[in-house]
């Protein structure tokens, strides 16, 4: 893992398309703000896990049962 250290208004690049900028710090609080293209998803881990979820149960309720 890369970790960085950037300040308020401060950013980083990734991949040439992707720019993460820091938007405030307010006490153990950062915000981000993340510019990237619309094809690339962007979600909370928290959000993302479920969603993952959601797409294997759904995979799974969708395989035969073999009888």
């Amino acid at each position: 893992m890369l970790v960085l250290s950037r300040k308020k208004n401060e950013s980083i690049v990734i991949n040439d398309d992707i720019t993460i900028v820091v938007v405030e710090i307010r006490g153990d609080k950062v915000r981000l703000g993340i510019e990237a293209p619309k094809e690339v998803p962007v979600h909370r881990n928290e959000v993302y896990e479920a969603i993952r979820r959601s797409a294997e149960a759904a995979s799974e309720s969708a395989e035969p049962n073999p009888s």
